[in-house]
Formats: structure tokens, C-alpha cells, sequence
């Protein structure tokens, strides 16, 4: 492990990652990773299966150790104090392991004794009732998704300062997606900071005020959700008075054609400067012009086109 890379704990922040690495044998899965996350903020982790999301959340948590680099959980340096780390998160991992004979109930209660009973029962009993969870039957026989429930609750129930999740909405419905984000917004309010990793970009788009993407185990980047979203991409929609050659459209530098109808409509889609797009523009017969900033998705895949 290296130890010359200096950390300042800055009490503002709630998470510090500096020049984070870690391969399993050959297999890079972290490079040089940095991160900081402000105290009470919704911080969204975002990356397709594989990119290193999951090694980043484990390695925060002393999980397992990384090869280099330092990292600051509420100013405690997880390495030195494990215990006290995990005393003040709440961890959701993507894979949760319970003792699949004992009840849900049981099983919660054995987590709250694991926390010195820091757990309210009846908050417990209240978020039971807000995922609409029956405690009583044993965990074999539940679900995936009522599985996925448990996680949930044991992550929230002691109302830690900081919550670390791993894919919270993986296997539940729709509707009880949404009851989990609205959990983690409530969780928030109350003064909690949120870092939760998703391959959904609906979701952290709907909760999270900032975004990192990983890619490959590299942060390629991190930004305000809705500059990220504005700022990489625009689709504009263009319908012609007579045909023209549209196609000649995509053949400009950072222009890809989406759809069009015959020669008088097209719709495309811009990476970065439009000047180029507007000087062609310029010299035809456009009737109307109509643009929209693409989702979060749409900016994300564009990170992972070949």
C-alpha cells in the first residue's frame, strides 16, 4: 500500500478519494481514481457492469485494500478505523447475504444488534410498511426484489450521516424504485449524504445534484447532472421547405443522423460546437428548426461509443 500520497481532511467534504488504483492480477479495475463529495449532497456513481463501481465502494469501506491511494470517509481514514467508518454509513452492497432461514424481522433485528441496537424499531416498522414488506415469512422464501427490501432497511434504519449504496433499485418494481429514491431524497433532507452507484440513468438523473462516470475503472468525468446533460449533446429536429441532401448533414464533424423522412426532415444529433452545423444550415431552405437536450442516458453512452 502507498503512503505517500498526502490526504487534508476537509470537514466539508464527506468523501475523499485521492489516486485510488487497485487490479485484481492483470485486470485493472481502478485507475488513479479522485473523488470529493460534499457533505449533504445526492452524489450519483454511474457505469455499465464492470467498470469499477462496486471495487470503489469496497475499497471506501476497507472492504478490500487498494493497491494505492488514500481515501476520507467523514474525516476517518478507513484503514486506520474500519469500525468507526461503518459505525456512521450505511453500506447496501449489490449482492446482500442474509441467514436465509431465519425471518426478515429477525434478520433486521440482528443487524440492529450488530449497530448496538442504534435502530428505531419503529422506523424500521415504517419503512417495512413504505416498501410494503411482510417481516414475518423467512428470507428463503422471499423474493428477489422483497430481498432487495431487507438491504434497503438495513441501510437506513440506524439513519446514518453518510448512506453508500451499491445499486439500490436492482430487482424491485417501478413503483417501489421510485418509493426507494423518494426514501434516499427524505434521507438526505434530514442531513444524510448519499453516494449510490447505478447502471439506470433515469435515476440519478431524477436524484442526484452531481454525476461521476466511470469508465474502465478511469472517472472520465464528474459534473452537475444537469450541465452534463446540457452541455455534451443536442438534438435538433429540422424540417426543409424543399428536399436537400440531408445526408450530407452527417458527414460534419460531430453530427450523427438519428432518423429523417425522405429529403425535408431530419433529426440529428450534435457533439459539442453547433457552429459548423449553422454555417450549412445557413445555405438551405429550412422551414423550421425544433432542439431538445437529450437525457442523461444519452449523454452517458455517449462516453462508450467505440
Amino acid at each position: 500500500m502507498e503512503t505517500n500520497i498526502p490526504v487534508k481532511t476537509d470537514q466539508k467534504l464527506a468523501i475523499e478519494v485521492h489516486g485510488l488504483t487497485k487490479s485484481y492480477g492483470k485486470v485493472r479495475a481502478l485507475h488513479w481514481i479522485d473523488l470529493e463529495i460534499h457533505r449533504g449532497e445526492i452524489f450519483g456513481f454511474l457505469g455499465p457492469n464492470g467498470a469499477g463501481k462496486t471495487t470503489t465502494i469496497r475499497c471506501l469501506l476497507d472492504m478490500i485494500r487498494p493497491d494505492g491511494g488514500k481515501a476520507s470517509l467523514l474525516g476517518i481514514d478507513p484503514q486506520v478505523d474500519p469500525v468507526a467508518v461503518q459505525a456512521c454509513t450505511g453500506y447496501l452492497p449489490g449482492e446482500m447475504q442474509f441467514f436465509e432461514n431465519l425471518t426478515a424481522e429477525r434478520q433486521l433485528r440482528f443487524f440492529s444488534d450488530m449497530r448496538n441496537g442504534r435502530a428505531e424499531w419503529s422506523y424500521v416498522r415504517q419503512l417495512a410498511e413504505r416498501l410494503d414488506l411482510d417481516l414475518k415469512p423467512q428470507i428463503k422464501n422471499l423474493s428477489k426484489g422483497n430481498k432487495q427490501k431487507i438491504g434497503v432497511i438495513q441501510a437506513l434504519m440506524h439513519r446514518p450521516e453518510l448512506l453508500l449504496l451499491d445499486e439500490p433499485t436492482s430487482g424491485l418494481d417501478p413503483l417501489m424504485q421510485q418509493e426507494v429514491l423518494g426514501l434516499l431524497r427524505e434521507a438526505n433532507a434530514a442531513g444524510a449524504t448519499v453516494f449510490f452507484s447505478s447502471h439506470i440513468m433515469s435515476e440519478v438523473e431524477n436524484v442526484a445534484g452531481r454525476v461521476a462516470i466511470i469508465r474502465s475503472g478511469e472517472i472520465v468525468e464528474v459534473a452537475d447532472t444537469d450541465s452534463l446533460t446540457r452541455r455534451a449533446l443536442n438534438r435538433l429536429t429540422i424540417r426543409f421547405k424543399k428536399a436537400v441532401e440531408v445526408t450530407d448533414l452527417g458527414k460534419l464533424p460531430g453530427v450523427q443522423i438519428l432518423s429523417q423522412v425522405g429529403q425535408t426532415s431530419v433529426t440529428l444529433l450534435v457533439t459539442g460546437d453547433m457552429e459548423m452545423l449553422l454555417q450549412a444550415l445557413g445555405c438551405l431552405p429550412v422551414l423550421n428548426l425544433e432542439t431538445e437536450h437529450p437525457s442523461l442516458e444519452e449523454a452517458f453512452l455517449n462516453y462508450y461509443k467505440k
